[in-house]
């Protein structure tokens, strides 16, 4: 079959809120910094009542779809499957996701009546990034929303971690593992989040099941899934579960192993005052995830994937433009060429 997307991904939608907070807010309103928590509604709404909305920079988000986006404005092709509601948070969504050139089976009519999961995040001086997420509608994701002829038509399938924390979730996982491996897709998972791995580790590991392919990870999540307590000892644990992976280190770059190659590497990331953490995980992926599909090595997929999350983090907002992506292979290519 015709390979008509390098990357298929599946994972919540959510309306990604972005406010920039002191720790002071945080603690007043008892959240917990640096962290992803799950809320119910009348929660966000508390919080919200305690924010000045028109400060609010918004776009579609979800850890996967940001990765998804980050493949298609590098210039690869890529499809998403999600749930958003009937609401306009979930037109929002869908016109924004539209616009920045990835595919999907979602009809922008006939969306199902319910409330879109929206994810407030709040950036702190020090660049940190908390999150309280109500998934809304986006919890109601299961396997009958798996595109099964979108994964037929794509090299790689790209699971969001944060699906294990419902069973619904879960289960789309697995359905999209299960039919990537029977169709001769490749799969890369992300843990997402070291609170979910801490949380949801035997879940992880139904998802996983015999291995991956492929995993992104930051040292702490990789850590925290294996019980050790230093990055290096991790990577060899995880060599168990997944032929090759991808742990940021954040200022450090990041530690590859390359399956192929049967060797670690060591990538250096370009040093940068950050403002904002938000979304450089996600940009990381999607960055390394259109390198590997689009004829560079792992290493120099990335350093490509370093410098996009450097130039992140300079910013605020969990995206690039439309534009920058370009200009960094742009400067990548000079880079590679001299």
């Amino acid at each position: 079959m015709d390979k008509n997307f390098d990357v298929y991904g599946l994972g919540n939608a959510l309306v990604d809120m972005e406010f920039e907070v002191s720790p002071e807010f945080l603690e007043k309103m008892g959240i917990k910094k640096g962290l992803m928590t799950l809320v119910d509604g009348e929660r966000q709404e508390e919080i919200l009542k305690s924010l000045d909305l028109k400060d609010a920079k918004r776009c579609c988000g979800g850890s996967a779809a940001n990765t998804i986006i980050a493949v298609s404005q590098f210039g690869g092709k890529s499809s998403y499957s999600f749930r958003v509601g009937n609401d306009e948070s979930g037109l929002f969504y869908y016109n924004n996701l539209l616009e920045s050139g990835v595919k999907t089976n979602f009809e922008r009519e006939g969306r199902p009546v319910g409330t879109t999961g929206k994810c407030l995040v709040f950036v702190t001086p020090d660049a940190d990034r908390t999150m309280n997420t109500f998934l809304g509608i986006s919890s109601e994701f299961s396997k009958t929303d798996v595109d099964v002829e979108s994964i037929k038509a794509s090299k790689w399938v790209y699971v969001e971690g944060y699906l294990v924390s419902t069973e619904k979730g879960k289960d789309a996982a697995k359905e999209s593992k299960r039919v990537a491996e029977e169709n001769g897709v490749r799969v890369a998972l992300t843990f997402s989040d070291p609170f979910m791995v801490s949380t949801f580790k035997s879940g992880f590991e139904e998802i996983i099941g015999k291995g991956i392919d492929l995993l992104f990870c930051n040292e702490h999540e990789a850590m925290a899934f294996t019980g050790e307590d230093n990055v290096k000892e991790a990577a060899e644990q995880l060599k168990k579960v997944t032929k090759s992976m991808a742990i940021t280190l954040g200022e450090k770059g990041a530690l590859l192993y390359d399956y192929d190659a049967s060797k670690f590497i060591n990538v250096e990331a370009p040093q940068v005052k950050a403002v904002d953490s938000n979304g450089a995980g996600d940009l990381f992926a999607g960055a390394f995830l259109y390198g590997i599909n689009h004829g560079m090595s792992f290493k120099e997929a990335g350093s490509l994937a370093c410098s996009a999350a450097s130039k992140l983090v300079t910013q605020f907002g969990a995206r690039l433009s439309n534009e920058q992506p370009k200009s960094l292979l742009v400067d990548f290519g000079n880079e590679l060429s001299q």
